[in-house]
Formats: structure tokens, C-alpha cells, sequence
């Protein structure tokens, strides 16, 4: 994995304030392995004291301001990061905000369902589209597929599966708005890929497993130190095999 992050220059890493995508920061750069620049984004980033403090000790990590589900935050966030990597471009852009919110079929309404989907799946496609240009001039400078070059990667679930939800396992965890929200970014995740695949952009999907802080302990859930380290295991040794593709955090490819 530190050979695969090295060549990276560049990467961009949303919802870093807390939670997995706090986690993505910090490992990336205490672990030996840190690419040139890593740009954390937050929609506060004055409250994000641990990654504030994070930054404050390596110079490797810039902090943007990025509100994902603003498009003008958005777009002035990619004029900043354009101004910051310059001629390398974008090498990685983990598309990692996202929210989960609780709803059964007796409690969900439309407008659950519209923020769910706005955050998690709208989000991602929107912030990929801004920071396209970025994508394109580091796919520029290299060949085959991969972080090494560009790669856009989205953080979804399990749970967004159509396949596994049935039988023992549709019988837990019904949300409404997460659950198909991530179905969304699924998709979207396989539109992207199919248009990008001419650009030698990376485009994939990645589930993380369920995490400590996110899942409320169910499940014997993981902690965020052992989901990064396999998530950022996966990510560094992807290729051209695994373009458009729906992965588990241990690597094996997850049922659409």
C-alpha cells in the first residue's frame, strides 16, 4: 500500500472532519506512506479541532472548505484546490461525506428521502463533475488505471446492495432513505465509470464495513483504525480490473 500512495501527488478526501474520513487522513499521514498533498474538506472546518490539529503537524494537509450539498461551495472549492495542485492535477478523489438517516417504512417521508439522497448520492456526482478538469490533467500525465494516475472513488455501503437485501437480510436495518440512497450512488458510481472510462479515470465503489461510530456498536462492528487501514489497502492496489466495480473493504466484489 505505501508504494501506491507514494505515487499519488495528489488527494482528496470529503467529509474529513470526523469518522472515516478523519480516520483517512490521519492514517495516511502517520502511516509512512502520505502522497504530496492531501486535501481534507469539511463544511466547517473551524470546528474540526482533530483535523485542525492534524494539520497542524503535517504540512502535507491542506484544509478546504466544502459544503457538499452546496453547489456554490462546491464550485469555489475547486477553484481553490485547482489553485493548490496546479499542473499535477487530482490523482484521487474520495467521495466519502455522507449521512444516515433512520427511517422505516411507518416513519419515512419525501423529504427524508431527498436529503438522504441529496448528500449521498447527488453529492458525489455533482463534486465529481466540478473537479473533473482536475481528474483529467493528472489522467493526462499516465498510463493504465489506478491511483497512480486518476481514480475517483465513492464510499457506499452493504446496505445499497438490491441483491442482499432479502430474506434475514432485508430484515434488519430498514431504512428507507439510507438504503437506497446508496443504491443510487451505485449506479451513479457505474454511469460515472462508463463516461470516465475514455479519460483513464478509476471509477469505483467501496464499502467500508460496519464501523463503530456509524453503526451504534451493531453487528460486532469494526473500529475506524481497522476499516481505513483495509479500506486504504484496497484502494492502493486498484487497476484497470477494477473499474466500475462494487468492492468490499476486504477486497471481494459485492453483489449490485
Amino acid at each position: 500500500m505505501s508504494g501506491a500512495f507514494k505515487n499519488c501527488r495528489t488527494i482528496m478526501i470529503t467529509g474529513a472532519s470526523r469518522g472515516l474520513g478523519l480516520q483517512m487522513v490521519e492514517t495516511l499521514v502517520s502511516g509512512n506512506f502520505s502522497p504530496g498533498k492531501i486535501i481534507a474538506t469539511a463544511r466547517n472546518p473551524a470546528g474540526a479541532q482533530e483535523l485542525q490539529s492534524l494539520a497542524g503537524k503535517y504540512p502535507s494537509i491542506h484544509i478546504i472548505t466544502l459544503d457538499v450539498v452546496n453547489q456554490e461551495s462546491i464550485e469555489r472549492a475547486a477553484q481553490e484546490v485547482d489553485q493548490l495542485v496546479q499542473e499535477d492535477g487530482l490523482n484521487c478523489l474520495i467521495n466519502n461525506a455522507g449521512i444516515n438517516v433512520v427511517a422505516n417504512f411507518e416513519t419515512v417521508t419525501a423529504e427524508k428521502m431527498l436529503d438522504n439522497f441529496h448528500t449521498n448520492s447527488v453529492a458525489p456526482l455533482m463534486i465529481t463533475k466540478a473537479f473533473l478538469p482536475l481528474l483529467r490533467r493528472a489522467a493526462a500525465k499516465g498510463t493504465g488505471m489506478g491511483i497512480h494516475r486518476s481514480a475517483v472513488i465513492n464510499i457506499t455501503s452493504l446496505l445499497g446492495s438490491v441483491e442482499l437485501n432479502w430474506g434475514d437480510r432485508g430484515n434488519t436495518f430498514k431504512w428507507y432513505p439510507y438504503r437506497t440512497s446508496k443504491s443510487a450512488l451505485n449506479m451513479v458510481t457505474r454511469c460515472m465509470a462508463v463516461d470516465l472510462e475514455d479519460d483513464g479515470i478509476l471509477c469505483m465503489a467501496l464499502h467500508p464495513g460496519w464501523v463503530r461510530t456509524d453503526m451504534g456498536g451493531q453487528e460486532a462492528p469494526l473500529s475506524t483504525e481497522e476499516s481505513i487501514s483495509s479500506v486504504l489497502s484496497v484502494i492502493g492496489e486498484l487497476t484497470a480490473k477494477d473499474h466500475g466495480s462494487f468492492l468490499h473493504y476486504t477486497g471481494e466484489t459485492l453483489p449490485w
